[in-house]
């Protein structure tokens, strides 16, 4: 062999033996710790090269380091030699592509991966993976907003990885998926355990306006307020507090959705069962008011016995009025069954019923004819309404206020206020009706001076207007109006002019209206009717005798 190829064959060997005893940069080795002093951990890393890694490096947040002589350690090879002929080395970096590796594989199989939290950052915490660094959003951190994370810190703990990038260097985990994972598992395992029916222990978590959620053991069931107790509950604060055992029975099981319907009403008597034959239709009960409506008041005869009072049942009298101005929360009141549902568990109650009927009583004692007084309440354009006891109305119509006044004018001389006088006329108890009578109370003007008259009546009245249309008369004070054409039986003495302001004439009724209190009267009438007797008297025209003849025959027979 040739002294050049010895060298050449040598060289490649050289070379070969440098490849492999010089490891690359940039790579993971294993090395041996020789020595542990100032806080460093010497390491050999073969190939007759040392490097010095921080203590601080092998431990996990919040532990101790964990690194003794002889351990062998696997490490991130940065530079092979740096200013003092040492490896630059690193124990982090070497943790953090392991780290990498078995987080990748885990993402992939969708498996939990363990680690702590150990910091804070803005919008949540800093995870350690065993190495590499995760971020956990504060929504993640658990199911329900976390106040104070101080003892979720430095715990070992499974998360689930939702997204990393290894270019980026990013990962972010959840703790609150895991969480929600074993909860449903352990939810469906307690499930599986209930039955509809079943008597069940509890733990008050939490209290809203509208119930409580009962912890049973892994699993929360709702606790609605109106299932709390028979009576009514305005908030369950009044019933129960947090953190207190309960006895509840499960009334519903969703399968679909796990929620868990409780009740603790359920575990007592239903008082409706016994409603029918503790208060019968017609009995007279005392009860609370609980609720007040625009239609009506909510009054608890027992507890978890509630009744309505319609607003159309609370008063005699005050109609259209809102129920809070009759009846107030907590009052006792006495209140008569109208009407029990048991189907509906509904009892219709009934606070007028339980006092007299205030017409009935003014019927029995204000007969017709006696005499009230009262102050006018209202003025309308059928009459005024007086207030009379018990704050009932009575109503004087237009045509009750005055004999010798049209209603619309009598009217005027009223005001809201004033006194007044007036006769009881009628009372309708079922139209809840009281009707009164002003002018009843003074003396009939036109009955007396009428009295005795009638239709057909002869009767001389005394001229006291001339008027184009006719002629104004009066009789005992009654006015009366003989209208033109009535003033003679003859075309040409039917001028108004003729009669002169108190000429005496007599004159026919045609007509005695007591509710106009007016009198009809007719010239005219009586000279036909005078004729009419005269003819039959004294023979007709037919016999011969002219009609002035009968006529002279009839006056000479008067004389």
């Amino acid at each position: 062999m040739s002294q050049n190829a010895s060298m050449e064959e040598f060289e490649a060997l050289l070379n070969e033996s440098l490849e492999i005893d010089t490891p690359n940069e940039g790579s993971v080795v294993k090395g041996k710790v020789i020595a542990v002093e100032a806080g460093q951990a010497i390491i050999d890393v073969g190939y007759k090269m040392e490097g010095r890694v921080d203590l601080k490096e092998f431990a996990n947040p919040g532990e101790a380091p964990q690194i003794e002589i002889g351990d062998v350690v696997e490490v991130y090879l940065d530079r092979v030699e740096n200013a003092r002929g040492e490896a630059v080395i690193s124990r982090d970096k070497a943790r953090r592509e392991a780290a990498w590796d078995r987080l990748e594989a885990a993402y992939a199989k969708e498996e939990r991966v363990e680690g702590a939290i150990f910091g804070r950052v803005k919008g949540g915490f800093t995870v350690d993976l065993g190495g590499a660094v995760a971020f956990l959003p504060g929504s993640q951190v658990d199911v329900r907003p976390v106040r104070d994370a101080g003892p979720l810190m430095g715990l070992k703990q499974p998360f689930q990885i939702l997204k990393m990038d290894r270019r980026r260097g990013n990962i972010v985990v959840s703790r609150r998926a895991i969480l929600e994972e074993s909860r449903a598992e352990q939810r469906a395992e307690v499930i599986a355990n209930l039955t509809e029916g079943q008597v069940v222990e509890g733990v008050v978590k939490n209290i809203t306006e509208y119930g409580a959620f009962v912890d049973l053991g892994g699993v929360d069931g709702l606790l609605h307020v109106t299932d709390m107790a028979w009576r009514r509950v305005n908030h369950p604060s009044e019933i129960l507090a947090i953190g207190e055992t309960v006895k509840v029975q499960v009334v519903k099981i969703n399968k679909e959705t796990h929620r868990i319907s409780l009740g603790m009403k359920q575990l007592q008597d239903d008082p409706w069962d016994a409603v029918e034959s503790k208060f019968p239709i017609s009995s007279v009960h005392s009860g609370r008011v609980t609720n007040i409506t625009d239609y009506g008041a909510f009054v608890e005869l027992e507890a978890g016995v509630e009744g309505l009072v319609h607003v159309s049942e609370m008063s005699w009298t005050k109609k259209n009025v809102h129920p809070g101005k009759i009846v107030s929360t907590s009052q006792e009141v006495d209140v008569m069954v109208l009407e029990i549902d048991t189907q509906k568990r509904r009892v219709s109650l009934g606070l007028k019923q339980t006092m007299r009927n205030p017409w009935e009583v003014f019927a029995e004692t204000h007969p017709v004819g006696t005499q009230i007084e009262g102050e006018v309440k209202n003025i309308t354009e059928f009459g005024l309404f007086v207030g009379l006891d018990n704050d009932i109305d009575g109503m004087v119509h237009l045509s009750d206020l005055s004999w010798d006044q049209r209603g619309e004018d009598a009217i005027q001389n009223y005001r809201k206020g004033d006194m007044v006088q007036a006769a009881v006329t009628e009372v309708d108890i079922e139209k809840e009706r009281i009707s009164l009578s002003i002018k009843a109370l003074d003396a009939d003007t036109f009955s007396d001076a009428v009295d005795g008259v009638k239709r057909g009546s002869v009767i001389t009245v005394t001229v006291t207007a001339i008027e184009e249309g006719g002629v104004e008369c009066e009789y005992n004070g009654m006015k009366s109006f003989i209208r033109r054409s009535d003033l003679a039986r003859d075309r040409a003495d039917q001028r108004p002019e003729r009669f002169q302001v108190g000429d005496h004439i007599d004159v026919r009724v045609t007509n005695v209206d007591s509710k106009t209190r007016r009198l009809g009267v007719s010239v005219k009438a009586r000279e036909i009717a005078e004729e009419k007797e005269a003819v039959e008297q004294y023979g007709s025209s037919a016999s011969g005798a002219s009609l002035g003849d009968i006529l002279g025959a009839a006056l000479k027979g008067d004389e």
